[in-house]
């Protein structure tokens, strides 16, 4: 009887380790689009500058002027092109979003 509760006791381990089940692999978050979908990184030399700029400046995608105090929406558009102006009227960043 001794004999048997020894194999048992060697062999349990084994046949729990078999049993281990694999946890799955989490599935990697979707690449963000480029940030160059909206042409911001071509419009990178508008920082530093005047807001006035922007008055006779075209642009071809959607574009959201956000001004200190402005209510914005938390929406991510990756073709509209974000221009941030501070207290001063000085553009200090441009992004897409």
């Amino acid at each position: 009887m001794r004999y048997g509760v020894r194999l048992l006791g060697l062999g349990l381990p084994l046949v729990l380790m078999a049993c281990v089940v694999e946890a799955p692999q989490p599935v990697p978050p979707e690449p963000l689009p480029p940030v160059t979908a909206c042409g911001a990184d071509g419009l990178q030399d508008l920082v530093g500058q005047s807001a006035e700029r922007l008055e006779v400046m075209r642009f071809g995608v959607p574009v959201r002027i956000i001004r200190p105090g402005m209510a914005v929406t938390m929406d991510y558009s990756p073709n509209r092109l974000n221009i941030l102006i501070d207290d001063t009227e000085t553009i200090v960043r441009v992004n897409c979003g």
